[in-house]
């Protein structure tokens, strides 16, 4: 039984926001300038991971390291005309309003970059909610371990008392690593089946995962 829980750490993309499609959308965009067959979500979805150059390779696009920063940016390019109009998840405001009024500390923990992270969070006017936004200093999305590591030493309590909440494998490795607990939503950015093969709690949408909360017994710091 997951209890205790003293901070809640959110990942961004496909957790908070709703910003599959348009990664499939900026992706095909890639593909297409290359040549290379267009994904479904469903295709997407099966193959999406970290580190996202291997994703990539096994969608089909081939690359030099030295066309790394360049594809890197193209995709950003994309992305930030295909994202511009994303929403929240169904059910996130909601959570998090409730969660802010029974006095949960919240941060974000995200492989975004950090200035675009911001960025968006405060367009969607939910920047306030948190205490802490992590994210990386480049485009990259590597692996969000070292951010997350930095994150919970700034935080005033064991790593068990904090709750990683994503939608990804890589999600459950951080939270396995860094000593969380961890609770991941489907619908995001990889296959439920993938999520479910962690062993961890699987949950279907954000109004389950406040039900999930009660059930835990928070014990959230005023």
């Amino acid at each position: 039984m997951i209890g205790g829980i003293r901070h809640i750490i959110w990942d961004w993309n496909g957790t908070l926001l709703d910003d599959t499609a348009a990664c499939v959308e900026a992706l095909n965009r890639v593909l297409g300038r290359r040549g290379v067959p267009s994904v479904t979500r469903e295709q997407y979805q099966e193959v999406f991971g970290f580190p996202v150059r291997d994703y990539y390779r096994a969608i089909g696009l081939t690359f030099t390291p030295g066309e790394w920063d360049a594809l890197t940016r193209e995709f950003h390019d994309h992305y930030a005309e295909t994202s511009q109009n994303a929403p929240l998840r169904e059910g996130i405001r909601e959570t998090l309003e409730a969660l802010r009024r029974q006095g949960a500390p919240m941060s974000v923990l995200s492989a975004s970059e950090t200035v675009i992270l911001d960025r968006m969070l405060r367009a969607r006017g939910i920047r306030d909610f948190f205490e802490h936004v992590c994210g990386l200093s480049d485009l990259n999305a590597h692996s969000k371990l070292e951010i997350g590591q930095k994150l919970m030493a700034r935080l005033d309590l064991q790593p068990a008392e904090a709750l990683l909440v994503g939608d990804t494998t890589h999600d459950w490795d951080v939270a396995r690593a860094l000593g969380c607990q961890c609770a991941l939503l489907a619908g995001g950015h990889q296959a439920e089946r993938r999520l479910r093969a962690c062993g961890g709690e699987v949950i279907a949408n954000a109004t389950a995962f406040f039900r999930f909360l009660r059930v835990t017994r928070l014990n959230m710091r005023t």
